[in-house]
Order: C-alpha cells, then sequence, then structure tokens
C-alpha cells in the first residue's frame, strides 16, 4: 500500500495513469540554494530564502504570506519575509536572520486561508511543533569540505592484507593464529584474539585498488599495541603496534596514501586504555603515582571503573587536571602527535564519543571535543574530528565540537529496514530481535527526524553508512546484489560523507559486527564479486562529478512503500534520485522541476519520461535511476 507524508511528498498513482504529485509544499534546507555559503559570525544578518510552490489546487498557492520566526533571548520574535521573485510555478521569499547566539534557530510562518502552518527542517505543519526541528545557522566552520569529495574507507587492519614482512612477526602470547581464508568468529571465546596477521604495509600494497574504486580517505581502525586483534585495548599510545609494522610502516603508508591524493585518519579511544596500558599499570600499583587520578577507582571488585563494566577497559577520568596535556591538549598530547610529522594524520575518528567524560553526575564530554578540536585546529587546521555514537547524538553535535558523527540513526538503521527482507534472521544493531522490514514512510520519517535536529553544517558532512567494523555486512542484511545496488545508490546520493566498510564493494558478508570483519579475499576469484565493485566504482564517479550530489540540498519529491524519490540542487546544478526496492505504482512529477532540455541520465535503469504533462516515472523496480534535470 502507498503511503504519504503531510508536507513535501506524496504517494505515487497507478502504473498505467500516473498522477501529477501537486502536494510538494513550502521547502527550506541549508545549502546554498537557500542560504549564502561560509560561516556566519556573531552579529551578523544573513539572508535566507524560502520556495513556495503556486501549484494549481495545491494548499502552496494559497499562502498569503510569509513570516521568519526565532528565539531572541527567550522570547519568540517574528517578522515578515520579503517577497523576492516568482512565476507560474513557485515564489520566493527572503527573510533576514540576526546571528544571536552561536547556534541561531528560526523557522517560517505561513499565513494561509482557515489558519496557519509551520515548516521547520521536518517539513510543514498545521499545527504547533516544538523547537526541536527549527533549522540553524551555526558560527562554528563545519568540517572542511575533503571529507565528502570522495568516498571514506574503513579498514581493519588485521584483516584488510597481509604483507611478506608480516610472515616474520612472532605470534603474540594473546593470539589464536587463523588462515587467510578461515571464518571469522561470530561470538564466544576467542572473537577478541582470532588474529589474522593484517598489516600496515599491506595496505600500502593495495592502495591502486582502493585508488581504483574512487576512495578519498582512508580511515583506519586503532593501530597501537594491545592484546587484541581489534586494538581498542591500548597498552600505549607512544607508539604503532609492532605487530603492524611499527612507526616507520604507519608513516609510509601516510606518505602513500597523501601522494595519491588521499587523505588518512586515525582512530582513538579517549574513554579508556588497555588493562595493561602504561598509564593504568603504573596507577594501579602505586596510589601515589602521578596517573593514579587518570582514572576512576571503587571499593568493589575489580577496583576501578571499565568502559561497559568490562575490567579490560580501565575508563580515563578527566576530571583530572593533568591527563589532558597527555591525551588531548596541544601539540605533544597524543592528539596532537600524530596530526603532525612523520605520520601527518588528516583527523581522528574519536570511539565511543558518546561516553568520553561521562560518568555518574560527571558530564565533559562537549569541554573534551572543544578541547580536542582546539587541539586539532592548532596543529593541523585542515583536520576533521567525527565521533561515535549509536542513537540520538543531536545534543553532542552544535558543531563546535565533533565535526560529524557515524550516522547510525539517520541513515543506517533506517535504510536496513527498508530493504532488509520480511524473513530476516540479522540481528538488529544491539536490539534483541531480527531486522524488520518497513515501508518507505518509516525510512524518510525517521531519515528526517533525525536531520532535523542539527545544523545543516552538521547533517551535510555526517557519516552515512551502511555497516562497519561493529555491525553485520550490508550484502548479509539486504540478502542480494539488486539490493545492495539499491542500497549503494541512497549512499552516494544522500547528503552527507559515504563511508564504506572494506570488502562491502566486492560482497563480503557477515551476521554481525565480529563475524563482518572478513579478511580481504585477495587473489579468491570465487569470493570477489566484480559486479558489485562496479556498482560502486561507478557511483562513486558519478558523485565525484556532480557538484550537487556533493554540496546540494535535500528536497523529498515522493515515497511509496517500496520507492523514494528526492531532488539534490546547487545553485548550477539539480539532480533526481529515484529508488525503488520492488515495482511500485510509478508517479508523476510536476514538469517545471526539469530546468534543463532533457534529463541527463547518470546512472541506473528505471524509466524516466518526459511529457507536456510532467516527468513520468515508471513503477519498475527493484532498481534505480538517477538523473541531472537542471
Amino acid at each position: 500500500m502507498s503511503t504519504s507524508l503531510p508536507d513535501d511528498v506524496t504517494s505515487a498513482g497507478s502504473a498505467t495513469s500516473p498522477r501529477e504529485v501537486v502536494a510538494l509544499a513550502a521547502h527550506h534546507d541549508g545549502s546554498e540554494v537557500y542560504v549564502p555559503g561560509g560561516t556566519p559570525a556573531l552579529g551578523d544578518v544573513v539572508p535566507v530564502r524560502v520556495r513556495v510552490p503556486r501549484l494549481p489546487g495545491g494548499p502552496a498557492a494559497q499562502v498569503r504570506s510569509v513570516w521568519l520566526r526565532t528565539v531572541r533571548d527567550g522570547e519568540p520574535r517574528l517578522s515578515q519575509a520579503r517577497l523576492e521573485r516568482e512565476d507560474e510555478d513557485e515564489s520566493w521569499y527572503v527573510a533576514d536572520v540576526l546571528v544571536h547566539n552561536p547556534v541561531t534557530s528560526y523557522r517560517f510562518f505561513l499565513d494561509v486561508p482557515g489558519g496557519y502552518q509551520w515548516l521547520n527542517g521536518r517539513g510543514v505543519f498545521d499545527r504547533d511543533v516544538p523547537d526541536a526541528a527549527d533549522f540553524r545557522l551555526t558560527v562554528h566552520p563545519p568540517a572542511p569540505s575533503w571529507m565528502g569529495d570522495g568516498v571514506v574507507y574503513q579498514v581493519f587492519p588485521d584483516r584488510f592484507a597481509r604483507s611478506a614482512e608480516a610472515d616474520d612477526r612472532p605470534v603474540p602470547d594473546w593470539a589464536q593464529p587463523a588462515d587467510w581464508d578461515d571464518e571469522p568468529l561470530a561470538g564466544g571465546p576467542g572473537v577478541g584474539t582470532q588474529y589474522y596477521g593484517g598489516d600496515l604495509r599491506g595496505i600500502e600494497e593495495h592502495l591502486d585498488h582502493l585508488q581504483a574504486l574512487g576512495v578519498g580517505t582512508v580511515y583506519l581502525t586503532p593501530v597501537f599495541p594491545g592484546r587484541s586483534n581489534h586494538r581498542y585495548d591500548a597498552s600505549t599510545f607512544d607508539h604503532v603496534d609492532p605487530l603492524l609494522g611499527g612507526d616507520e610502516a604507519y608513516a609510509s603508508l601516510s606518505r602513500a596514501v597523501h601522494a595519491r591524493g588521499m587523505r588518512l585518519l586515525g582512530d582513538l579511544t579517549t574513554n579508556h586504555t588497555g588493562a595493561g596500558h602504561e598509564w593504568f599499570e603504573r596507577a594501579h600499583a602505586d596510589a601515589s603515582s602521578a596517573e593514579r587520578d587518570w582514572f576512576y577507582w571503587t571499593p568493589g571488585e575489580p577496583g576501578y571503573v571499565g568502559w561497559l563494566e568490562h575490567a579490560s577497559l580501565p575508563k580515563l577520568n578527566y576530571g583530572s587536571p593533568t591527563l589532558g596535556a597527555r591525551m588531548i591538549d596541544g601539540p605533544g598530547s597524543v592528539v596532537g602527535r600524530y596530526l603532525g610529522e612523520p605520520f601527518s594524520l588528516d583527523g581522528w575518528r574519536i570511539d565511543v564519543a558518546n561516553m568520553t567524560g561521562r560518568y555518574a553526575d560527571e558530564d565533559r564530554t562537549l569541554e573534551i571535543a572543544r578541547r580536542i578540536r582546539a587541539t586539532m585546529t592548532e596543529v593541523n587546521p585542515d583536520s576533521v574530528l567525527v565521533s561515535e555514537h549509536f542513537h540520538d547524538a543531536s545534543l553532542d553535535l552544535a558543531g563546535d565540537g565533533w565535526h560529524a558523527n557515524m550516522n547510525y540513526s539517520a541513515f543506517t538503521r533506517p535504510v536496513w529496514t527498508w530493504l532488509a527482507p520480511h524473513d530476516s534472521s540479522v540481528p538488529f544493531l544491539g536490539l534483541p530481535v531480527t531486522t524488520p522490514r518497513r515501508g518507505g514512510r518509516s525510512m524518510v520519517e525517521t531519515m528526517r527526524d533525525f536531520d532535523a535536529v542539527l545544523p545543516w553544517a552538521v547533517t551535510s558532512r555526517q557519516w552515512n553508512m551502511l555497516g562497519s567494523h561493529d555491525t553485520p555486512r550490508l550484502r548479509s542484511i539486504v540478502g542480494s546484489a539488486e539490493m545492495v545496488e539499491v542500497a549503494a545508490t541512497l549512499l552516494l546520493t544522500y547528503p552527507g560523507t559515504p563511508v564504506m566498510f572494506a570488502g562491502d564493494e566486492v560482497g563480503l558478508t557477515g551476521t554481525n559486527g565480529e563475524h563482518a570483519r572478513v579478511p580481504m579475499p585477495w587473489g579468491r576469484s570465487e569470493r570477489w564479486d566484480s559486479d558489485t565493485f562496479e556498482v560502486y566504482r561507478r557511483l562513486v564517479a558519478m558523485r565525484r562529478a556532480s557538484r550537487a550530489l556533493r554540496e546540494g540540498g535535500l528536497r523529498w519529491l515522493l515515497v511509496d512503500d517500496d520507492a523514494v524519490a528526492y531532488l539534490r540542487e546547487t545553485t548550477d546544478e539539480r539532480v533526481l534520485v529515484v529508488v525503488a526496492r520492488d515495482a511500485w505504482a510509478g508517479a508523476r512529477l510536476p514538469r517545471h522541476l526539469l530546468t534543463g532540455t532533457e534529463p541527463e541520465r547518470l546512472y541506473g535503469e528505471l524509466g524516466l519520461e518526459v511529457t507536456a504533462e510532467g516527468l513520468d516515472l515508471a513503477g519498475d523496480g527493484p532498481g534505480v535511476g538517477v538523473w541531472r534535470i537542471g
């Protein structure tokens, strides 16, 4: 059954006689079409624009006036917007926002017969709504644009590639050796100690693969020594694990990555160390040591606080006046040191960022994020800072700390639930259920709910993922290469930064985070899906060639249970994206959306016919279609 949303999206008509989409409503987002580029300063006055379609018979045709509503010093204020231009299809209004707070919120009031409507980040409402989803201007600079220019490619070093040098290294005493073709354990003893021996030289030897794919940024999970294959239990931050090749191998990889025009990101556990970390060992052994107040101590066993009660991961205490200088503050800290020569990292992904600095009645998370950001700005002003946060991160993302977050809530989870089969047996991201199958309305409403509570400067840089080293593999979630293409098209056309987990591009599978950490099947043609690689390669190339897909706003056009369509727009380009998980009813879009002479197909096989009445979308599916229409 088709579904509809109450604002600028509508359900489809019949496949033989598609009806025109007339429910387009007023629209605004933070992109350059509506808000001037650049970062405003306190006291600036920023002109913001709103688009009001004038479609015959549609409610937008009856909008009599538009007003801007802000809340300054706790009190709502209205100012009337000015009509800037109009034609037979739409009117444009402009209003001025005084940037009176570091994050200044605003929404639009629409005067319509019989009442009024509000336009905020979630859409148009004919009732009063809370302020949480109001649009936001922020004085905090966004992440540099390079982060989203190509795809971010996540590498789990133990499982990506093993160089010949690895054969000469002794197996550590904590490890359970595995052959490269062995299947990873999915649970039980040994999941953290199963050891394949991938190393940094192995990654460097396969950079051709990443470059062919169109990778812009290489992101490695931790490279510090530990007693596990994941290395989130660091024993020191002073050097790179010799099992990976040590400091020189990391520096060499950095040089090779940068020589190819790519960037390199590290992964840091600011929340905890390993129980074998040199800081913790000194603190545990000597109550008078300088490191003693760097951790939390308790009267019961094991005598200290561990991450999620794991004794192997003692939690860092940022109430200490001296921890900051070693960990996060200044060029000599752990954060600062690896941004400089010889490693020259381009930024950090922060593990369990949502828990860093939070314990009982203490909450220093935002302070810590700002301090890390200050260090990074001092050492490398062009670096990026990304948080890990699996649920609602809106209170941590004002833009002055973390640049962006791993976007499980607004992208991964809703996309999975739209593309999962009815009979999925794959667990759903920490919940005691398998992955449910839901309609397009559920996916889009979830995306809008989470996107709308952030500044556009953050939303447009969020790390969108279809999986990671902590989740099942996409292929296991959706079940087929056909559905992988639908998911990958969403990933490469949605606002934000597309992030891939190494191996998704060749069809690797895995039913949970541990099982998904599959070694790359180099030289194993029977396990290498070349067609899926070509899908990703073409989509990445398409995105890199389109400014609208990299920088444009987002305007939803229609939502059906089995298909959705949206526009990505800049001032010089308009791209239409249609993705379908199954055959559907088809639809007719308004003819005026086409501002060029003819649509230019960029990717996919779904049908689009231009008629005098409109743009007719065929009810094909499953499949995708991406067109430049202006």
